[in-house]
């Protein structure tokens, strides 16, 4: 189904990750709009809410107020002001997130014509790590993965060895 439509690569490790840590029998708290991702996961067995779009740097209750037993954040981390406070907001004790990470050779994304479409934090692996121990969280698993695209140029040869999406498995401790 997600194949063809939507970024498969992202999309097929990106499910393949969560269905190693995850089963369908919990339910899942998506922060972000629903979306294409989450369809395919309700697709795919698992019981999946998401948050409504609120700006979760100012209203958190979608956090304080769910009884999911895991938290998913895929490219959602990036556009926060403050992931250190939505981290400590949140109340299971699992948790999955992807972030495309911090590229030397390309500036931080910024929309021209969305004010949301904007990444604040451009992470590396390691800033990733550091906030979710900060926060409580112990990473159980990480894997990461590159996004070549079919261009000409110096960037798209750079994109077909260098990792650009990190996504990690930790439990609160």
């Amino acid at each position: 189904m997600y194949e063809k439509t939507y970024p498969n690569k992202r999309y097929k490790l990106t499910l393949q990750f969560l269905k190693k840590h995850i089963k369908t029998c919990e339910s899942i708290l998506d922060l972000g709009v629903k979306n294409p991702f989450s369809e395919i996961l309700i697709s795919e067995g698992f019981s999946v809410e998401n948050t409504t779009g609120e700006d979760l740097d100012e209203n958190r209750s979608a956090l304080k107020n769910s009884s999911a037993d895991v938290v998913t954040a895929f490219e959602i981390f990036e556009h926060l002001l403050s992931p250190y406070e939505v981290l400590k907001s949140i109340k299971s004790n699992k948790i999955v997130i992807s972030v495309p990470l911090r590229l030397w050779f390309a500036s931080a994304y910024r929309s021209k014509t969305d004010k949301w479409d904007r990444h604040y934090h451009e992470f590396e692996d390691w800033q990733l790590d550091w906030l979710l121990e900060k926060t409580g969280w112990e990473i159980k698993d990480r894997q990461k993965w590159t996004n070549p695209v079919k261009k000409v140029g110096i960037r798209p040869i750079l994109r077909r060895f260098t990792p650009r999406y990190y996504i990690v498995y930790a439990e609160r401790f």
